[in-house]
């Protein structure tokens, strides 16, 4: 469109120059300023045009259909059917409600931003309950798959409610720049598969019982509260070589536990911040408040197999009854401020294209 805007003015001027060459001196130099002022305009119009945003709003209750190009009844319907926006961002604006329905945001669906409309993020609820068992495998619960890239989302639950029936993910996120900012993920066993490219997560809530952070991704939960419901484990990241540049960062936030659980013998559980899903596994926790039912290690090794792990644990200024430095386990690394540093959040997910992820989610509302 662009080239085609400029091959437009350019040939306008070269027409117009044509009539008017018998011009000299200053009435000459006049109208070939005229000429080249309306070949800037046409650029910046086509550029304009590039970029332009897309919105479109979801309501139940409004009365959208497919044939709609501003209004839909359901978030999928929004996704399969908002105009396009080859350069811009899709915004779906969602009004409050709970959405029982799995959503599929697609690889041709890049920059696609769902915000809800709510006071807070319980008021716009994503649900399913689909679990392993029923579907196949865990690869097949979500109720939120996430692949196209530059998503983001504001004000937003996405949620599984298959409870204690095995793994039963909430959100499959394989977005790189990704962005996911006042929402929440509900579940249980695998609650937030967090596998492929870069992602941050501010001021959120994330729910579950066992391995319920898991993947590959390189992601960031930065002023949030990661909540274990019962006596397992916060993360199952899967990095397998260690040169790779995956892991999971938790800083700035809140780790929390269900402390009225108890075990077979009547005490209350205890939990862990992780276990090593693949060989290289690598989580950082830094600068985050740790409950006193925090095991005392910390860490745990994913089998009794295990018994030389080479996952990459690390801790670093952290506070709460469950900060023991001294009594985590022996192989988990203790940071300085030096190498703290390299995982803060603008450092950890900058890229070769160096994507300011918090800037990025600062433009949310």
């Amino acid at each position: 469109m662009l080239g085609m805007t400029i091959q437009r003015v350019v040939g306008g001027g070269i027409a117009l120059a044509c009539c008017l060459s018998g011009l000299t001196g200053r009435r000459l130099a006049v109208m070939r300023a005229i000429v080249w002022m309306g070949l800037v305009a046409g650029s910046f119009v086509g550029v304009s045009l590039l970029a332009q945003d897309v919105h479109v709003k979801v309501d139940p209750h409004g009365g959208g259909s497919t044939a709609s190009t501003t209004d839909y009844v359901t978030i999928q319907q929004a996704l399969d059917h908002a105009p396009e926006a080859p350069h811009g961002r899709i915004y779906i604006s969602i009004v409050p409600g709970v959405y029982h329905e799995r959503i599929n945001v697609t690889q041709n669906r890049p920059r696609v931003t769902l915000l809800g409309l709510g006071k807070s993020p319980d008021e716009v609820v994503i649900t399913a309950s689909q679990n392993a068992k029923e579907t196949g495998g865990t690869f097949f619960t979500e109720t939120a798959e996430i692949n196209g890239e530059n998503f983001e989302a504001d004000n937003v639950t996405f949620a599984n409610e298959a409870g204690p029936t095995g793994q039963a993910v909430a959100a499959a996120v394989r977005s790189d720049r990704a962005v996911f900012k006042h929402c929440r993920f509900l579940g249980d066993q695998d609650t937030l598969f967090a596998d492929y490219g870069r992602q941050y997560y501010v001021d959120s809530y994330i729910a579950g019982g066992t391995d319920f952070i898991f993947g590959n991704a390189a992601a960031v939960f930065d002023r949030s509260e990661l909540h274990e419901i019962r006596n397992g484990f916060l993360t199952a990241q899967s990095r397998v070589a260690p040169d790779q540049t995956t892991g999971y960062v938790i800083t700035n936030s809140r780790v929390t536990h269900d402390d009225s659980a108890l075990d077979r013998d009547g005490k209350p559980t205890v939990f862990y911040l992780g276990r090593p899903w693949r060989v290289f596994s690598r989580v950082v926790v830094m600068h985050t408040e740790l409950p006193a039912t925090l095991a005392a290690g910390g860490w745990s090794i994913w089998s009794k197999a295990d018994t030389n792990p080479q996952a990459f644990y690390a801790q670093y200024d952290n506070s709460g009854p469950g900060w023991r430095p001294e009594a985590f386990v022996g192989w988990s690394h203790a940071l300085n401020a030096k190498e703290a540093a390299a995982f803060e959040p603008k450092r950890f997910l900058a890229g070769a294209d160096h994507w300011d992820a918090e800037a990025e989610a600062a433009r949310l509302p």
